[in-house]
């Protein structure tokens, strides 16, 4: 178990790995591929839902059709479950910690990585059933919380004395950083909406004044989980080559892992425009312009000086565009600035750090936005 851990401590791409499963990863838990095969089903039906119209249909038939779509990604979770179970083996099999000679031993190992798979999924939707938030948010964030004192403990014994100041000065900035995050996420762009007025005998109704309010940041800390998804694969190919034996493979394998290294100019560049694109393909996906601007022409609603229909369809995709170019750049700067900072200062661990402290925030954030409208729920006598 020591050397496992060992291994895991010294080299960045596993410990990046271990954090996002909260530790169990480290000690070849039950639960060692934790909720990820879960999370990459769930971006997988939601991209799906853009290409596919009966699974966007599905979406707005209510409960129903959401609970059959929730069914499929459960279904699609168990293959990738499967697919990663297997990596883990692989990975730790060239490490040569596992023997996977036997192969009822293998099939006893990928079935009971799967089943902790599918309890991490379960328990998840229990939480989310109970409203106590998303679940799936909840055991990411507990298994980053987890694992964070270790991190620190690893990035202040690694630390020189003459690297001291360096790591405190650091330590401010990421207050600030969070600051930052937290001001992005709470960001709006207020769209001022007015309701028709009716008459109906000798009352007026409608004419109101309202705002339609888009965050900046819409597709929150999806575009982050995606790009972090998407940067591990190279990594992981990498050491299957390396420990691979041929001379051909080897070499390309100290190639991809000198390009995707979290400091290199290639990973940083790659990893920016990843999450800079799916922010701009999450925020049409999330935020639907058409069906908002029905939904407005139906409840009597328009936008002063836009006409309803088509004009306001536009309007709503031109504002989404230019506020999800700023959230983009947002998400991609607070992506790659923990590797320019490591590269800077020297201080390990920070590309892990600063990653997890984004996604956090934003979770915490969305939580405690959940309670509050709870207890809003529950004591909205006491409001009027």
């Amino acid at each position: 178990m020591e050397r496992l851990q060992n291994i895991f401590a010294s080299n960045q791409f596993l410990s990046f790995l271990n954090i996002f499963s909260g530790g169990t990863l480290a000690n070849f838990s039950i639960m060692a591929v934790g909720i990820n095969p879960y999370i990459t089903a769930s971006i997988v039906m939601q991209l799906a839902s853009m290409v596919f119209p009966a699974l966007k249909e599905m979406q707005k038939e209510g409960e129903s059709g959401r609970e059959r779509v929730n069914q499929y990604t459960r279904l699609f979770t168990i293959p990738l479950a499967v697919v990663q179970s297997v990596s883990v083996i692989a990975l730790l099999n060239s490490q040569q910690l596992l023997d996977t000679s036997n192969p009822l031993s293998l099939v006893a190992l990928v079935t009971s990585l799967v089943a902790g798979a599918m309890i991490v999924m379960w328990l998840g939707e229990l939480v989310s059933e109970y409203g106590l938030g998303n679940g799936i948010s909840m055991i990411l964030l507990g298994g980053i919380l987890s694992q964070f004192p270790m991190v620190i403990a690893q990035t202040l014994t690694t630390t020189s004395v003459q690297q001291f100041t360096t790591t405190l000065t650091l330590g401010l900035m990421s207050l600030a950083v969070v600051g930052i995050i937290v001001f992005m996420n709470e960001a709006v762009r207020k769209i001022k909406i007015q309701y028709a007025r009716r008459t109906r005998g000798s009352r007026v109704y409608g004419g109101q004044t309202t705002h339609l309010p888009i965050r900046v940041n819409i597709a929150g800390v999806m575009p982050i989980i995606f790009g972090i998804s998407i940067m591990m694969v190279p990594s992981f190919i990498s050491r299957f080559l390396v420990v691979s034996g041929k001379t051909k493979l080897v070499e390309f394998g100290q190639l991809l892992d000198t390009w995707f290294n979290p400091t290199s100019v290639v990973y940083m560049t790659i990893y920016f425009f990843i999450v800079f694109g799916f922010t701009f393909f999450s925020a049409l996906l999330f935020f639907n312009a058409q069906d908002m601007s029905e939904e407005l022409k139906k409840s009597g609603a328009f936008i002063p000086g836009v006409r309803p229909g088509g004009p306001t369809k536009k309007f709503l995709e031109f504002v989404v565009t230019r506020i999800s170019l700023v959230g983009a750049i947002f998400l991609g700067s607070i992506a790659i600035l923990p590797s320019f900072t490591e590269i800077y200062s020297g201080v390990g661990n920070l590309a892990i750090g600063g990653t997890s402290i984004l996604i956090v925030v934003s979770v915490i954030l969305e939580t405690s936005k959940r309670v509050e409208s709870m207890l809003v729920g529950q004591n909205y006598d006491q409001y009027i």
